[in-house]
């Protein structure tokens, strides 16, 4: 079955490199010699002929040059994170421009509260409608964030029309638009989806330019995990948790290697978007995009780490509720079948209903002046992170940003009612703008909620020790921006399950100094929210039914006592060494498997490897394909004495054919009506002619009989002789591990080299979610699928031994064993 060498490998280099070294020897001078000058010769002409020749071989010199000394990687890494950071900047440069440009048409129509309250809800409306209409004709696959795709493709899945170039436009005009129209939307999640993209669309190029090394299927999913963190870490100027966020939401198992790919390009890329900021002159250096002014000697006192603890839980299930209720709002939508089928029909409605409810609260001389419905979410977060506490100090006088405090009082009422409303109406409003048919996302929103609920927390604080903590007989008052960063963070943490938050929010505000307040909140609302929902992106996974495998949930143990035999599907199809190309053809017809496994005989079902769909059909082809049939029509004229061969059909055959060589001028008209039908066709006037075609396609069926029955000859065809195996005890905490990290979407399940079974994504995907029981899946009762642990294993091991040999002592095994080998398999008795 696996063969054997005729020689050892290492005899057979030596020998091979003295054969080629003595042919060199003899060979060597003067081929030397004469290379060099027919080099010489070749470059004198080219140069002749076109004076830019020598430019060009310089030029590629250089490539080479370049190549061999930086490095192919390297340029690949620079010039993205370079085409990112331009990216990144042109569309936060256009989406700045578009929100004051709604703010200068509001301002402009101040005289006319009515022409105000149109130009507000107006212009949203028609950026969403634009953004929605654009992304669903030119590429539907750029609606929403991208991080779910992004995990399901780089688990191995290949999503069409994903990572094309029409993709990319219409994901970079939409976001714009969207972002754009003021929506509580977000940059981030999308933003990677746009690095996938340029990763892409950037590794064709490399492949035209160095080779063909960048369309291997590895290096392609490498330049992807590297794209995923440029995307973070260029939309926060945060290459750091950029990267580690990265890993964190798209991979289950990461590469190491990887792992400079992704800082070295996200740090280039973050280093690029700030250096233009410095050069459009919206910053004086290179800063953090949400800069704090925390004191550092005495950030927070230990009394308050509790205050911090109860901010993580509390953001734990808020962030559970903003999972459940964002996939309940589209679980309902497709439930009620007369709104689906409208939205179908109308798919412009429902963004512009949801933009125009959102964009009527919204407004300032109306429900907005209780929510700071005038800000964006830059705004609002600047103002929410500021080191002063409002409900003391008041917000007009001592406010640094002047420009925003209109935004956060108002005359009747107080600062927490404020905050309350903002966090409840934003909640809402971004669980439902999240489902809108354009690229968006949901992290931008969910860290402003979070940071309003800790400024919110932080106020109470102040409220309550207005004096602030006492340590050493030092007063040190209550910063509520340090809440603030806290609960950002810890929100973001618990939606997207991602402990990464707390890095970036160290990089976005450039201060650590609430690293240990900020880590027990980021590790509490995870801890509360894992065990509640599952994370956003998984969520949409389930949503759009992408084939990804869900995690293992906690607290459930009695789920790692499962076993594959459990949940397996017995019943599969498969072929043998000894199987008829009939056998072949009912079983490509009845399914519709991309592998099938072979296996030696249906006594012995010792499995020898698989074979792809692909390669199966081959071999039906060839056996019964057009060329087999007109090679059997000339043999079928020549026995009946006719002087036709079939000529002017077989031009495309091989010269070998009988059809070839026995081609004749004189044809008969009767033969080539004949064939011409067979083959084109087309109607026979004559009845004698039809008679006859009848007669010719009864003799064509019985001939595609005797083929059919004829045993398949699998020379001609690619057999896996390795495909992945699992035995019947394996576990189902194993079987996950394994089938994440090797990126598999199916496993045969043999007991003694016996083929017994198949386990795929969705047997095991399943199992690990406990839903029904389908049809061919033998799954044992709960009480009786969870083994007790507390059982000897070398006894339960050698009892299933025994009860294994005496299974298949009566069969057929692939090769005979001799006597010691079965006296090895009897019980021992004493």
């Amino acid at each position: 079955m696996y063969g054997r060498y005729t020689q050892e490998l290492g005899v057979y280099a030596k020998e091979e490199a003295a054969r080629l070294r003595d042919g060199g020897v003899r060979d060597g001078a003067g081929l030397r010699r004469n290379t060099s000058v027919r080099s010489r010769t070749a470059d004198l002409l080219e140069y002749q002929k076109d004076p830019c020749a020598k430019c060009q071989s310089c030029a590629s010199r250089c490539q080479k040059f370049l190549i061999s000394r930086v490095g192919e990687d390297w340029i690949f890494l620079i010039l993205l994170g370079l085409l990112m950071a331009l990216v990144s900047w042109v569309m936060d440069y256009a989406i700045a421009f578009c929100q004051e440009a709604q703010k200068w048409m509001y301002s402009g129509l101040d005289s006319n509260m009515l022409l105000q309250y149109i130009a507000w809800v107006s212009y949203p409306v028609v950026l969403i409608t634009f953004s929605a209409g654009f992304t669903q004709i030119l590429s539907p696959q750029a609606v929403g964030s991208g991080i779910p795709e992004m995990k399901t493709i780089l688990r191995g899945v290949v999503l069409k029309e994903y990572l094309t170039f029409k993709t990319f436009v219409a994901k970079v005009i939409g976001l714009t638009c969207a972002l754009g129209s003021g929506m509580p939307l977000g940059k981030e999640g999308p933003f990677v989806h746009v690095a996938s993209l340029c990763a892409a669309l950037l590794s064709k190029f490399m492949a035209a330019v160095f080779g063909g090394i960048y369309m291997n299927e590895l290096r392609n999913t490498e330049m992807l995990s590297a794209a995923c963190a440029v995307g973070v870490g260029c939309c926060f100027a945060a290459p750091i948790g950029g990267v580690l966020f990265s890993i964190e939401v798209t991979s289950t198992f990461f590469a190491v290697r990887d792992y400079w790919r992704g800082f070295f390009a996200a740090t280039f890329s973050a280093f690029i978007f700030r250096v233009l900021a410095v050069w459009n002159q919206e910053e004086e250096t290179i800063t953090a995009l949400f800069k704090t002014r925390f004191r550092l000697d005495f950030p927070f006192d230990l009394q308050e780490l509790p205050a911090f603890a109860i901010l993580g839980i509390a953001c734990g299930f808020g962030g559970a509720l903003f999972v459940y209720l964002n996939r309940h709002i589209v679980e309902c939508m497709r439930k009620q079948k007369t709104i689906n089928k409208f939205l179908l029909r109308k798919r412009l409605v429902y963004p512009a209903l949801v933009t125009l409810l959102v964009s009527t609260l919204t407004f300032p001389p109306g429900f907005g002046q209780f929510m700071a419905g005038q800000l964006t979410q830059h705004e609002s977060l600047v103002a929410l992170f500021d080191n002063r506490t409002w409900c003391r100090q008041g917000v007009a006088e001592e406010f640094d940003y002047i420009s925003h405090h209109h935004g956060w009082k108002h005359p009747q009422v107080n600062i927490f009612i404020t905050l309350i409303l903002f966090i409840i109406m934003k909640f809402w409003m971004s669980a439902v703008a999240t489902t809108l048919p354009v690229p968006c996302g949901a992290f931008m929103p969910v860290f402003l909620i979070g940071a309003a609920f800790g400024r919110l927390v932080g106020e109470i604080m102040a409220s309550m020790f207005p004096d602030g903590i006492h340590a050493d007989g030092t007063v040190y008052p209550i910063v509520p921006g340090g809440y603030a960063v806290v609960g950002a963070a810890a929100l973001s943490g618990a939606v997207t399950h991602t402990v990464s938050t707390s890095v970036i929010v160290f990089e976005l505000t450039g201060q650590i100094s609430h690293i240990l307040p900020v880590m027990i909140a980021v590790i509490l609302a995870n801890a509360v929210a894992q065990s509640l929902q599952p994370s956003l992106y998984d969520s949409i996974i389930r949503i759009k039914k992408l084939p990804y495998l869900p995690e293992l949930g906690m607290g459930h143990h009695e789920k790692y006592n499962i076993r594959v035999e459990d949940i397996m599907v017995r019943d599969l199809r498969y072929i043998t060494l000894n199987s008829s190309y009939r056998d072949l053809q009912e079983v490509l017809l009845t399914s519709q498997l991309k592998t099938l496994a072979l296996v030696e005989s249906r006594e012995s079902m010792i499995l020898l490897g698989s074979i792809e769909r692909l390669q199966l059909q081959s071999l039906l082809s060839l056996q019964l394909g057009r060329q087999r049939r007109l090679e059997y029509l000339c043999q079928l004229a020549q026995d009946n004495g006719t002087n036709d061969h079939l000529s002017s059909l077989t031009t495309d055959s091989t010269p070998s054919s009988p059809c070839a060589h026995t081609a004749h001028a004189n044809t008969s008209t009767s033969a080539r009506q004949v064939v011409r039908f067979l083959v084109s066709t087309q109607q026979i006037e004559s009845i004698y002619f039809n008679f006859f075609f009848l007669l010719v396609i009864s003799q064509i069926a019985e001939w595609e009989e005797q083929q059919l029955d004829l045993p398949v000859d699998f020379k001609n065809c690619k057999i896996d002789p390795a495909p992945f195996q699992l035995v019947e005890q394996t576990s189902l905490h194993k079987t996950h591990t394994i089938f994440s990290l090797l990126g598999l979407d199916h496993a045969y399940v043999t007991s003694m080299g016996r083929l017994v079974g198949v386990v795929s994504l969705k047997e095991l995907r399943k199992a690990i979610e406990g839903s029904v029981i389908v049809t061919g899946v033998k799954v044992r009762p709960p009480l009786a699928s969870f083994r007790d642990s507390g059982n000897s294993t070398s006894v339960s091991e050698v009892t299933e031994l025994h009860k294994l040999c005496i299974r298949h002592r009566g069969l057929t095994l692939p090769r005979e064993l001799n006597r010691r080998d079965n006296d090895l398999c009897q019980p021992v008795v004493s």
